[in-house]
C-alpha cells in the first residue's frame, strides 16, 4: 500500500510517496511562488504528486489515500483560513480530487501532521499519546491523544505556543501578551541574546555574532560553551521559559513522549538535559512510576510529509 503525503509551505510544495512502513519512497517539489491564485497552487500540488508517483515506479492506481498538510485552520476538507497563503475557505479536498482522481483525501494543519509523523514514524515509536513542540520562528505544536489529533470543536486546537506563561508579559504576534511563543521561540531567543549584548558590550557574543554574520539561535549557546557568563545567563533563562511551557503540557496531558523540534533542538542534550531537570522539579506527577519522556525530534522536514501521508490512521 502506498500513500501520498504533501507538505504545502509558504516557500515550497513537497510531495512524497510513502509505503506501509511509513518510509518515503520518492519525493518531488516545486516553489510555492506566492502570491498567486489557489487554483495555480493546486495545479502544482497535483504536478509534484504525479511526479513523485512516477519516480517511484508505480501509478496513481497504487495510491490508497492522499494527505495534505497546510498552514492554517482546516475543517472537513476546507482550508478555512491560511493567512500566509492568502487562503479563505478553499475547498482543498475537492480541488485535489479534481486533479488527482477519486482517491480518499485527508487534510490537516501542518503542525498536527508533523506531530503525527513523529509519533508514528519518528521519536514517538508508535506512541498513542504524544506531543510535538517546534521551536522555530514561533512555537508550533501538535497533540496526539489516543492516536487521534486534538483539534478541538473548531479545528483550531493545539496552539500551545499561545498559552500565556507571563501575565501582561511581552507582546506576541497573535495579539496577546506573555505567550509562550514570545519567550521560547527561536525568534525570542535571538531577541533575548541581542538585549543581553546591548547591556554587556564585553560579552564574547559580539565576537561570535560577527563570525556568524548575525545574531542567531546558536550565538548564546556557543558563548555558553566558551564559558561566557552572559551567554550562560541567556541560555539558562531561555531554557527556563521553554520548561515552563513544557511542564504545563506534561501536567495537562501526561503524554508518553514529548519531542522538541525546530532549529534549536539541534543543541541536543545541551538543551534537553537542563530542560528535563526543570520539568522534573516542577511537574505535578512527582510520585508516578511512569513519566513523560522528553526527546529530540528525529524526522526534521520529513515529519510533516510522513504525517500527511498517514493521516488516514488518525481518523
Amino acid at each position: 500500500m502506498y500513500t501520498i503525503g504533501i507538505d504545502l509551505g509558504g516557500t515550497n510544495i513537497v510531495a512524497a510517496v510513502v509505503d506501509e512502513n511509513y518510509k518515503i519512497i520518492e519525493k518531488a517539489k516545486t516553489p510555492t511562488a506566492m502570491p498567486r491564485k489557489p487554483e495555480e497552487i493546486f495545479d502544482d500540488i497535483a504536478k509534484v504528486s504525479k511526479e513523485a508517483v512516477e519516480k517511484s515506479g508505480i501509478t496513481m492506481s497504487d495510491i490508497s489515500s492522499i494527505g495534505l498538510g497546510t498552514p492554517g485552520t482546516v475543517n472537513n476538507g476546507i482550508i478555512e483560513y491560511a493567512n500566509n497563503l492568502g487562503f479563505d475557505h478553499i475547498p482543498a479536498s475537492d480541488m485535489l480530487k479534481e486533479r488527482l482522481g477519486d482517491i480518499p483525501v485527508y487534510i490537516e494543519n501542518d503542525a498536527n501532521c508533523a506531530a503525527l509523523g513523529e509519533a508514528y514514524a519518528g521519536c514517538g515509536n508508535g506512541s498513542k499519546n504524544f506531543i510535538a513542540v517546534t521551536l522555530g520562528t514561533g512555537v508550533g505544536s501538535g497533540i496526539i491523544i489516543d492516536g487521534k489529533i486534538v483539534s478541538g470543536i473548531n479545528h483550531a486546537g493545539g496552539e500551545c505556543g499561545h498559552m500565556v506563561i507571563v501575565v501582561d508579559g511581552k507582546p506576541c504576534t497573535c495579539g496577546r501578551r506573555g505567550c509562550w511563543e514570545a519567550y521560547a521561540s527561536a525568534t525570542a531567543l535571538i531577541n533575548q541574546t541581542k538585549e543581553a549584548m546591548e547591556k554587556h558590550p564585553d560579552s564574547i557574543m559580539h565576537e561570535l555574532a560577527k563570525e556568524e554574520g548575525a545574531v542567531t539561535g546558536r550565538t548564546a549557546f556557543d558563548a555558553m560553551r566558551r564559558k561566557d557568563a552572559v551567554g550562560v545567563q541567556v541560555v539558562d533563562a531561555y531554557i527556563k521559559y521553554v520548561a515552563a511551557g513544557v511542564t504545563n503540557l506534561v501536567n495537562a496531558f501526561q503524554p508518553e513522549i514529548l519531542c522538541i523540534g525546530g532549529g534549536i533542538c539541534n543543541e541536543g542534550e545541551t538543551l534537553l538535559r537542563p530542560l528535563r531537570r526543570y520539568v522534573e522539579a516542577e511537574r505535578y506527577s512527582i510520585y508516578s512510576d511512569v513519566q513523560t519522556e522528553i526527546v529530540k525530534a528525529e524526522l526534521g522536514n520529513d515529519a510533516g510529509i510522513i504525517g500527511a501521508a498517514i493521516l488516514y490512521t488518525a481518523q
